[in-house]
C-alpha cells in the first residue's frame, strides 16, 4: 500500500505509542524522585522527561518499522499507521532518528552524560536487540529484551544522581520479573496471530498451558521481588501493604488462569490487571517515599 498524502501529526503519534510511552514516564519519574529525599530540581525533572520520552518514542518507531509486515498480517495491529500506507518506511526512519538525536541531546548536554548513554543503550536494545533479533529468534525473547523496558526507572535515577545505585537497581529488577507474565497473558490471548506470522512466542512454541504455568511462576518471583525494597529499608509499611495487596491481585488472576484454561477472557482481564498493578505500585513507591518526610517535617 503506497502513501500518497502527506502523514499527519496524529500518524506520527501514533507511531510513538503513547500509551506506553506513559507507563514508561511514570517510572522513569519516579525513580527520579526516589533518588532524593529532597524534591529534585524541577527544570531538571522536565528536561530528563522529555529527553527520555523521545527516545523512547524513537525506539517505538523503529519496532513500527521492523515490524510493519507481521502488523499487516496480525488483527491487532493492522490498523497502525505503516501497515494502512499513512506512513511509508523513508518518513518513519527520519521521524524516528530524528526525535531519537533531540532526545540523546537533551540528556547528554542538559542532563548528563550517563544518562544519555544507558538512554541509547535501552533504545538499541528494544529496537534492535530485541525487535530486530530477539523476537524472532527465541521463546524467551520477551523475558531477555525485558531488561531495555525494565531500564526507565534507573534512567529517572541517574538523571539525578549521575550513578547507578542498589535502590534503582531493585526498580529495575521489579519491572524486569513483572516484564513476562504481562505479556505472556497478551500473547496467550493472540497466540493464534503469533503463530501466523512466525513469532515463537512461548505460547506457539511451548503451548498455552506451559505459558499459563510460567506466569504463575514469575508472579509468585515478582511477589517475592517487591518485598525486597521493605525488607532492605528503601520502603516504608505504606510501600509493604501496597505491594502485598497488588500481588495478591495478580497472583489471584495467575492462578485463574491454571484453574480456567477455557475461559478466553481471562488472558485480557491479567494482561490489563497488570498494567493497572505497575502504575500503582509505583505511585505507591512515590507515596511512601514522601509522606512520611512530610509527616515528620509536620509533627
Amino acid at each position: 500500500m503506497t502513501n500518497s498524502t502527506l502523514p499527519t501529526l496524529n500518524d506520527f503519534l501514533k507511531l510513538c505509542k503513547l500509551k506506553v510511552v506513559a507507563l514508561i514516564m511514570l517510572t522513569a519519574i519516579v525513580g527520579m524522585y526516589m533518588a532524593t529525599d529532597a524534591l529534585p530540581p524541577i527544570q531538571l525533572v522536565i528536561l530528563a522527561s522529555i529527553g527520555i520520552a523521545l527516545a523512547s518514542c524513537s525506539a517505538a518507531v523503529f519496532n513500527h518499522v521492523v515490524d510493519q509486515r507481521i502488523d499487516t498480517i496480525m488483527k491487532r495491529t493492522k490498523n497502525r499507521p505503516m501497515p494502512e500506507g499513512k506512513v511509508n518506511t523513508k518518513q518513519a526512519i527520519i521521524f524516528g532518528v530524528i526525535i531519537g538525536v533531540i532526545g540523546l541531546g537533551i540528556l547528554a548536554l542538559w542532563v548528563n552524560v550517563l544518562t544519555a548513554t544507558l538512554t541509547f543503550f535501552a533504545l538499541i536494545g528494544y529496537a534492535v536487540v530485541y525487535t530486530m533479533y530477539l523476537k524472532r529468534a527465541t521463546p524467551q525473547n520477551i523475558v531477555i529484551g525485558g531488561a531495555a523496558g525494565a531500564a526507565p526507572p534507573v534512567l529517572g535515577w541517574t538523571s539525578i544522581t549521575n550513578q547507578v545505585e542498589l535502590d534503582a537497581l531493585l526498580l529495575f529488577l521489579i519491572i524486569f520479573i513483572w516484564t513476562p507474565p504481562h505479556f505472556w497473558a497478551l500473547a496467550i490471548h493472540r497466540h493464534a496471530e503469533y503463530s501466523k506470522v512466525d513469532v515463537p512466542m512461548l505460547p506457539v512454541t511451548h503451548g498455552r498451558a506451559f505459558t499459563r504455568l510460567q506466569i504463575l511462576l514469575y508472579t509468585i518471583i515478582l511477589f517475592i521481588v517487591t518485598l525486597v525494597p521493605y525488607l532492605v529499608g528503601m520502603c516504608g509499611l505504606i510501600y509493604l501493604v501496597g505491594a502485598v495487596v497488588l500481588g495478591i491481585g495478580f497472583l489471584y488472576y495467575a492462578v485463574e488462569m491454571l484453574r480456567k484454561p477455557n475461559d478466553e477472557k481471562l488472558p485480557m482481564k491479567t494482561f490489563g490487571y497488570s498494567i493497572n498493578y505497575l502504575m500503582v505500585l509505583f505511585v505507591i513507591l512515590l507515596v511512601d517515599h514522601y509522606f512520611p518526610l512530610h509527616l515528620s517535617q509536620i509533627l
